[in-house]
């Protein structure tokens, strides 16, 4: 794996063997980024609370150093996410909380059912948030120092928003990488798209179903999201079509692409509307095309895979589906 060398600062200048996980040196390094938060205005009760028995998480590097697996095709993932399972499960939430999700759908712009959906695949509809300590992995990672600037922004972040008392730092549990709540948020994220929508002076996408919804509808909406759009559709494209033409932003009129002989999967002709569309095709030109509009380079913002992109939409048409 390629060597990052840190890069001394005033306040990060300790030598230290990340890979070891030396508790003392890890110590040192914690009592030198108290004294940065203190300086950024984050208070000694909410300093000492977030950092009283901090240990270095070796299961976190080995996590974030782990080699990925071979490649599984697009339909091996769908099968795995988009499953009857969690379609049924998706519309059973989309009846369950119908009306909030109106409401927040309305507020915000954008439909309900990809609410549920980016909720389903996050955290199996808030079932499956997280189990390691926020400040202690996001510690751990700016520690080791890989990515010590993103990490320790991140680290800076969640401690202000332990200190805004939107959660303490013991109910603060998300991901080895410090994603949190229902919504999977890194804390830069929450401060800026999570949203208060009970007004009860907490932002808590944790535990709380209105501002769960309501911060992922606002991550979407002030990210150019379109209330009135689909977020694409599978298509069919002729034998001799050039894969160079597959791009997501390679944008061309919905007409442009039917005069390339691009139908709906079943031969039908493409929807006739005023709309710029690209192509994706995630198992290649051998699997599943999909002609993707505005609102799926939205959904790559939340999340930049291919894979997650699509899977998203097509579990939010599923879900719909039943409606």
């Amino acid at each position: 794996m390629k060597k990052i060398l840190l890069i001394a600062s005033a306040l990060f200048i300790l030598p230290l063997n990340a890979f070891s996980g030396d508790q003392a040196s890890y110590n040192q390094w914690v009592s030198q980024f108290k004294a940065k938060a203190k300086s950024q205005g984050v208070s000694d009760a909410t300093l000492n609370r977030a950092f009283a028995g901090s240990k270095f998480l070796p299961r976190v590097i080995e996590l974030d150093r782990k080699q990925p697996e071979s490649k599984i095709t697009f339909a091996t993932y769908e099968k795995r996410i988009v499953s009857k399972q969690r379609v049924n499960q998706g519309r059973h939430e989309l009846k369950k909380h119908r009306a909030l999700l109106n409401e927040i759908g309305a507020h915000y712009g954008v439909q309900p059912q990809y609410i549920v959906a980016l909720w389903g695949i996050e955290t199996n509809f808030g079932s499956n948030t997280g189990g390691f300590d926020v400040v202690d992995s996001l510690a751990t990672l700016a520690f080791e120092g890989r990515r010590s600037k993103f990490f320790g922004d991140e680290l800076m972040n969640a401690l202000k928003i332990i200190d805004a008392g939107h959660i303490t730092a013991a109910d603060m549990i998300g991901s080895w990488a410090g994603a949190m709540g229902q919504s999977q948020f890194m804390p830069s994220s929450f401060l800026a798209y999570a949203q208060d929508y009970n007004k009860d002076g907490k932002k808590d996408i944790w535990g709380t179903k209105a501002d769960v919804f309501a911060s992922a509808a606002n991550y979407l909406s002030r990210s150019g999201w379109k209330g009135d759009e689909k977020w694409g559709r599978q298509v069919s494209v002729p034998a001799s079509f050039s894969k160079s033409m597959v791009d997501r932003k390679n944008k061309k009129p919905l007409s442009q692409w039917a005069s390339m002989g691009v139908k709906l999967p079943h031969g039908g002709a493409l929807p006739v509307a005023n709309i710029k569309a690209g192509l994706v095709a995630p198992d290649g030109m051998s699997g599943p095309k999909y002609m993707t509009y505005g609102n799926y380079d939205v959904i790559m913002k939340w999340n930049r895979s291919t894979y997650f992109a699509t899977s998203v939409g097509l579990l939010a048409d599923a879900i719909a589906a039943g409606q």
